[in-house]
């Protein structure tokens, strides 16, 4: 027997190593963390993809904005929030930057208007009690021109702000309880707001500029008479007994101006400046006045209605068979 022989017998008689095969197994203790990790980049995802713009908006007065908490609404329903809230570099203004809903990325234009609605430190705020629970917000009326990110936002309710209104002034000799934001009434619908209180050139009287929403700006004329609301008109006979009038709870304690105007051809519309003298009571003739005067529909009413379609008329139905 040779060497190569015997060398291959001695291999032959060596043990053979078993291969085994295994299939690769997930252990299951990591199933809980890889849906959690899967679950919060799903959320981080849906939560970025609902990012909008960032805009900046500059306010002289930030008092109740919070970054993180304060958020910026239009019509009641949320589209936005403050991220950062921080002062100019040269300490004159308040600094907002805000991310915008991608559903909302429009508010983004020329001609938007931002204000900040908090109940403050007035009494007249009472309109605004439901901001002791949910903080101050910021209010936006929507414009119609270019895409914009930096906006200097108003002072002052929405009456106040709202772009195209008519503007005039008022002179009295005592300004009494009215103050910015007391509202403006016509046959008790709210039409408008004082924008802004001060002193005449020569002092001897307090001028009242106000702002009367477009929609209501027909109403006034040449002959319309202003008269101030504030307070309650209280009266008492023998016969008919206590009477208190209240043109609203607003008006009670915070001020207000009420106007009438008469149904006269002579009486024409007014433009922006127009000067008109606040009496302290009407006199009985301006309460009885109803001038027909055309507005135009509310948008939102507007829009409601052509929503739903008009009724057939059974005229119309029975020609259609």
């Amino acid at each position: 027997m040779t060497d190569s022989q015997k060398s291959s017998e001695a291999v032959d008689k060596l043990p053979r190593a078993k291969v085994k095969q295994h299939r690769w197994s997930f252990p299951v203790m990591w199933i809980v963390p890889v849906v959690a990790a899967l679950l919060a980049a799903y959320l981080v995802y849906d939560q970025v993809r609902e990012f909008g713009p960032t805009i900046t908006i500059r306010f002289k007065d930030g008092s109740g904005l919070k970054a993180g908490r304060t958020p910026i609404q239009y019509s009641g329903v949320p589209i936005g929030e403050v991220k950062v809230v921080k002062l100019s570099d040269d300490l004159r203004d308040v600094v907002v930057e805000a991310r915008l809903l991608r559903s909302a990325a429009s508010i983004a234009r020329e001609g938007s208007v931002f204000w900040i609605v908090r109940l403050g430190t007035e009494i007249q705020d009472i309109s605004n009690l439901g901001t002791v629970i949910t903080g101050a917000y910021i209010q936006v009326l929507p414009g119609t021109g270019e895409p914009k990110s930096d906006f200097v936002g108003m002072e002052g309710s929405q009456a106040a702000v709202e772009p195209d209104g008519l503007e005039i002034v008022l002179h009295t000799k005592r300004l009494g309880s009215l103050k910015p934001n007391s509202p403006v009434y016509y046959r008790g619908i709210e039409v408008g707001a004082v924008r802004a209180v001060q002193l005449s050139a020569d002092a001897t009287a307090a001028e009242i500029h106000v702002r009367i929403k477009p929609r209501y700006a027909k109403l006034v004329r040449s002959g319309s008479k202003f008269w101030n609301s504030s307070g309650a008109d209280v009266k008492f006979g023998l016969l008919s007994g206590l009477e208190v009038n209240v043109e609203s709870l607003k008006s009670l304690v915070g001020g207000g101006i009420v106007f009438a105007t008469p149904d006269d051809p002579k009486s024409r519309p007014v433009r922006n400046g127009a000067v008109f003298p606040l009496y302290e009571q009407p006199a009985k003739a301006w309460l009885e006045w109803a001038p027909r005067i055309s507005i135009p529909p509310d948008e939102s009413s507007s829009k409601h209605g052509r929503q739903k379609k008009a009724p057939e008329s059974p005229e119309a139905s029975a020609q259609g068979k």
